[in-house]
């Protein structure tokens, strides 16, 4: 940081005050810019109470998994950090909730109760060490026994949550409900640290050697391809990207999370590839003599189970996190930095090359597969395809829309099939949690009031969290869910019908649901529901819950046995 920023921010320091340790943390949580907390009751009530007085909305979810999906999507929508909170019994289900937010760098601050010293290792009323249940899934924990202790650990809570790579961070606050702290007085300042209110909250530039050799072995590449991860996207790197390949006509495929990195039909976009992914993508990395990871893992999911790139193709790896760096490509050329900073240096390193070759087999593989998906997508069949779905999505989708999309399937789906053509359209996806979709978009609307939020997520996913539709209905959180009930959990389909291979019996029993009207249970919980069994009304039925002034639920009639197409591999021996 600058001297003058150092100023700037010392002069924002108020003088030391008294006041409790609630108000304290809903000070804190303001001069952060956060708008919104996410909590189940009963938790830090003082602190509750006073964020009412400094504008702060207090979202009461229905469980704690709930809550912190909301914070989770409201973190990843607005690359700063956002808030969850728990009293003591519920730190285990908050827990759980946050492997989400770890695999998808999203930088929430969970807050939870814990019984106070005399109570513990006495059988205290559901009493659990909390330290082992967010060890996995947190990248700091600090406990928090009294209340002079809350400015370095709330401060550093912060700190930790938007440096480097970023991940959710817990705080285990005296109390049962964490209380004893929030009621307890003592004079302190706050310290707004406006830099740690954002995602990165630095931008480390690389070092000149690692840069060099990235070069080197990029302006000696014949066939380059680019990675681009969920860690390009928390850069904010999407401008340097464009700019970037735009100069050096380099292709682009892309890991879900950086889905929208380039718009739809930018002649450079190779689309999403790995697992859930476009046979194109993984044609074009099986191809690619040089592939370079911008902010992407190199795990299984976008290397197709290591499948992809070959052996012998040159690997140059762009991460914010060193441990990232050579993780499964030992021989990787390594540059330690932050992905806008590190292409923004890599831009002025080289000199632009035609590859016309190279580019026109991109073209050639994109076309091939849009001629081939587009069969599916245009399909009239009854019930709906879920390809036909993703076209009518991506025809009547807002300019500037938050697609919000659960795992499994709707990743896949929307991932492959879903047209993202404006670059002010964004795109967020379950890193792996089923269910995660609809609370999560229920944040992605706090943090964009004024944009479209739409939840793209199947029955299954739906079901875990339906009470979050009364939050909706009492924030006036007025997301569009569409749900492609095909009334079972048709991504094990698959597995299924191969274990069953040459035997009889009652498969259906292990992935199958009843069918379930979706459409009425929102209009019983005062929400806008329509039920679509033919392709040709999905484009009124988009309308009609955009100008409802409610949340929306379009319950979709899809495909029993629908199966999404397996992923291109390489031929055997290639």
């Amino acid at each position: 940081m600058n001297n003058s920023r150092l100023s700037k921010a010392s002069s924002a320091i108020e003088p030391a005050r008294r006041m409790t340790g609630g108000r304290f943390i809903a000070e804190t949580i303001k001069a952060k810019g956060i708008s919104h907390v996410f909590f189940m009751d009963a938790v830090l009530r003082r602190a509750l109470t006073e964020m009412e007085d400094l504008g702060i909305k207090r979202i009461l979810g229905h469980s704690e998994k709930g809550i912190a999906y909301m914070a989770d999507g409201y973190a990843r929508a607005l690359r700063r950090p956002a808030v969850c909170m728990a009293q003591s019994v519920g730190a285990a289900n908050l827990a759980a909730a946050l492997q989400e937010s770890w695999f998808a760098y999203a930088p929430v601050v969970a807050l939870t109760g814990r019984h106070a010293a005399n109570y513990q290792y006495r059988n205290a009323y559901q009493e659990l060490p909390h330290e082992s249940l967010y060890a996995s899934v947190t990248k700091f924990r600090g406990r928090v026994d009294e209340v002079a202790q809350l400015p370095l650990l709330l401060r550093q809570a912060f700190r930790e949550a938007t440096t480097g790579a970023s991940r959710p961070v817990h705080l285990d606050i005296t109390g049962y409900t964490g209380d004893i702290v929030g009621a307890a007085e003592f004079t302190a300042s706050i310290f707004p640290e406006e830099t740690f209110a954002k995602v990165p909250a630095f931008r480390p530039y690389p070092d000149e050697e690692s840069i060099s050799r990235a070069a080197a072995a990029i302006a000696g590449s014949e066939r380059p391809v680019i990675l681009a991860g969920a860690g390009l996207m928390m850069s904010g790197a999407e401008g340097a990207l464009k700019a970037f390949v735009e100069h050096h006509r380099i292709p682009v495929v892309m890991s879900l999370d950086a889905k929208h990195a380039l718009p739809e039909f930018h002649p450079q976009n190779g689309g999403v590839a790995g697992t859930y992914s476009r046979s194109c993508a993984n044609r074009l990395l099986h191809e690619a003599d040089l592939v370079m990871y911008v902010g992407s893992d190199t795990g299984d999911m976008i290397t197709n189970h290591w499948k992809l790139p070959r052996p012998e193709t040159q690997i140059v790896q762009i991460d914010i996190d060193p441990a990232e760096l050579g993780r499964n490509f030992p021989e990787a050329i390594c540059v330690h930095g932050d992905p806008k900073a590190a292409l923004e240096r890599l831009v002025s390193e080289l000199t632009s090359r035609a590859r016309s070759g190279w580019l026109q087999k991109v073209a050639d593989y994109v076309a091939e597969w849009r001629a081939e998906a587009e069969i599916a997508r245009s399909s009239e069949a009854t019930p709906i395809r879920p390809e036909r779905l993703c076209r009518e999505i991506s025809d009547w989708l807002p300019k500037n829309a938050m697609l919000v999309a659960d795992t499994g399937y709707a990743s896949h789906w929307s991932g492959t099939l879903v047209y993202l053509t404006d670059p002010a359209q964004g795109y967020l996806r379950a890193a792996g949690s089923l269910g995660w979709a609809f609370p999560a978009s229920l944040g992605v609307q706090c943090a964009m009031p004024d944009r479209p939020v739409v939840c793209l997520t199947g029955d299954g996913g739906f079901m875990y969290h339906l009470p979050e539709l009364e939050t909706a209905r009492r924030y006036g959180l007025n997301v569009i869910t569409i749900v492609n009930n095909n009334h079972c959990l048709g991504q094990g389909r698959r597995n299924i019908d191969i274990a069953y291979e040459g035997r009889k019996g009652n498969k259906e029993e292990i992935f199958a649901y009843r069918d379930t009207d979706f459409a009425q249970i929102a209009r019983d919980f005062d929400c806008f529901g329509v039920r679509v069994e033919k392709p040709g009304d999905l484009a009124k039925a988009f309308e009609d819950a955009r100008r409802s002034g409610k949340p929306a639920v379009i319950d979709v009639v899809t495909e029993f046995e629908a199966l999404a197409p397996l992923p291109w591999s390489p031929p055997s021996g290639s």
